[in-house]
């Protein structure tokens, strides 16, 4: 572990040694979001294929619907019907969470890295790295220490939540609407009844973004540049994915 740390400790200098030229002392904090971005477009094709597949999804709803009807009183023989509707579909219905769980391994190494004193049996250099001087290994209740919200290092922190909220803001509005115009059958359990704390979980979906304000002020100040870096490219990316579905203020305006 303590070689592979030391290795990402190499990658993250190297990438702030080559941005150097141009963001001079905030080339580390500009390395991270370059090393945010090639994660994303990474793991892009995966985002390209879940977008896919809750389309498909969204497309079956109506058959979903149907089979739960047709196989109320037999829950085995519905669950069954609904895998093999999956099945003849080509729909997985896991294909949405694998671009968030290929994502976490970065977020970790970025965490540990930058909250480590040392790497290697050395003292950890990355640690007197900055953001316009706030410490790449600091966290929000630092700052607020070292002259409070208002301050130099607290602006730092003030600018990356109005970020977080704006972003948060976006996905909310487009999450309701998407909702609004598309609504997915609630799950069932075994019994074929709906499965406890569905209803409350589905309210609470399109709030899931503003949690994000919570990590980015507990986190250090780097991962939390992946945390804000990652966030804002996932609204992007789900509108550009997603511009082909009806969401609920589109439908009305063309009604009108």
């Amino acid at each position: 572990m303590s070689a592979f740390m030391s290795a990402f400790a190499s990658l993250v200098g190297s990438l702030a040694d080559l941005l150097q030229p141009l963001f001079q002392t905030a080339s580390t904090a500009a390395a991270i979001i370059l090393f945010t971005a090639l994660v994303r477009l990474a793991v892009h094709p995966l985002s390209r294929a879940a977008a896919r597949g809750q389309k498909a999804r969204s497309r079956l709803q109506p058959q979903i619907a149907e089979l739960r009807k047709k196989h109320g009183k037999n829950p085995e023989r519905m669950q069954k019907a609904i895998m093999e509707l999956h099945a003849a579909e080509k729909v997985s219905p896991l294909s949405g969470c694998l671009p968030s769980l290929l994502q976490m391994p970065a977020f970790f190494l970025l965490y540990h890295l930058f909250s480590s004193s040392s790497i290697g049996g050395e003292p950890n250099a990355l640690l007197s790295h900055d953001l316009l001087g706030a410490p790449l290994g600091g966290r929000w209740h630092d700052a607020l220490a070292h002259g409070g919200p208002f301050g130099g290092q607290g602006l730092v922190y003030l600018g990356l939540f109005v970020i977080v909220a704006a972003v948060a803001t976006f996905n909310y509005g487009r999450t309701k609407r998407q909702m609004a115009a598309n609504p997915m059958t609630p799950a069932a359990g075994p019994d074929g009844q709906p499965v406890p704390g569905m209803g409350a979980m589905t309210k609470l979906m399109p709030l899931m973004s503003f949690f994000t304000l919570i990590t980015v002020a507990v986190v250090p100040l780097a991962a939390a540049l992946y945390v804000v870096t990652t966030t804002t490219w996932t609204a992007v990316e789900r509108a550009w994915l997603y511009r082909d579905m009806p969401v609920a203020g589109g439908a009305m305006a063309t009604a009108a």
